[in-house]
């Protein structure tokens, strides 16, 4: 059955109907929905009533997956399969975690506009979040079309930054939030890497920019005026006009183009179970060096 969409937003998203991932998936059904990517950036799928491991084999349509970070910090529990990003507030035995746990330190952290894996040596293409326990308000996730942002932006500050490097490091979003609990060995797996600010997306071939909290220098220029100017894009960028807001119900599965997009996640009850399983495809063809080392080469 070919797939049907509706857009959800007058720049971006669109609404998939006409596909079941538990199904065994058609040929052609991973280039249609790579087409739609390019088109709209987010894509939203409801009523999935999908395993992890029918998530898996969906994702890994798109390429390879990204393995948990968690895997860089010894004896950590995991909840999932090292192939999930666990975005919920559930602890390894499935109970809710205290508001001083560790875990709940890094999901306040998703609340800051980002671009998942900007920070990796191998950044992602695409995303998809699944839902499988929501709260009954708060919780949703905030998308901006970092094209139509890039597109609205003044011919000089277009030229301004065309040629910008920003270094990006999971330490630099996390320690916004006064966050600096992390192993050697997750210091080590994780050093910054360099990205260019303005990206051309290989399948729409339009211009967008690659920014968010993660990065936090921009190569010949001051600390202060670098991280000025990143507030200034990211505060251009999530203006109302450029953000879908996805209010999140079970059995929901998102998919989305890092390349072209910012999300944040959204405040909910901390006492209530918010069960949510990313996986990440990794875009192997922008294979990204440390920036230390490519500063060096």
């Amino acid at each position: 059955m070919a797939i049907e969409i509706k857009q959800l937003h007058p720049l971006f998203v669109g609404e998939v109907s006409g596909v079941d991932l538990s199904q065994p998936f058609c040929d052609g059904l991973a280039q249609d929905i790579v087409a739609a990517l390019d088109k709209y950036g987010v894509l939203v799928f409801h009523d999935q009533k999908i395993t992890d491991q029918q998530q898996v084999a969906f994702s890994r349509l798109f390429g390879p997956i990204e393995t948990t970070r968690y895997l860089l910090r010894p004896g950590e529990p995991l909840r999932l399969d090292k192939h999930f990003a666990d975005v919920s507030n559930m602890d390894a035995h499935n109970r809710v975690v205290a508001r001083d746990d560790r875990k709940w330190m890094g999901i306040l952290g998703n609340r800051l506009w980002h671009t998942d894996s900007s920070f990796k040596q191998i950044s992602a293409t695409y995303s998809l979040l699944s839902a499988h326990v929501v709260t009954p308000t708060g919780g949703e996730t905030e998308f901006a079309d970092m094209r139509a942002a890039y597109d609205a932006l003044s011919l000089e500050m277009k030229e301004r930054i065309e040629n910008l490097v920003a270094e990006h490091s999971i330490f630099n979003s996390r320690e916004k939030l006064g966050f600096t609990d992390f192993t050697p060995e997750e210091r080590a797996g994780t050093p910054p890497v360099a990205q260019p600010m303005v990206r051309v997306h290989p399948g729409s071939g339009r211009k967008s920019l690659y920014i968010a909290s993660h990065a936090g220098l921009i190569y010949g220029m001051s600390v202060p005026e670098a991280r000025m100017l990143l507030l200034d894009l990211i505060e251009h960028a999530t203006q109302h006009q450029f953000v879908y807001t996805h209010k999140w119900r079970v059995g929901d599965l998102l998919m989305w183009d890092n390349r072209c997009n910012m999300h944040r996640a959204r405040d909910f009850d901390s006492s209530l179970p918010r069960d949510m399983r990313r996986t990440t495809v990794c875009d192997t063809a922008n294979d990204k060096r440390p920036a230390a080392k490519r500063a060096a080469a």
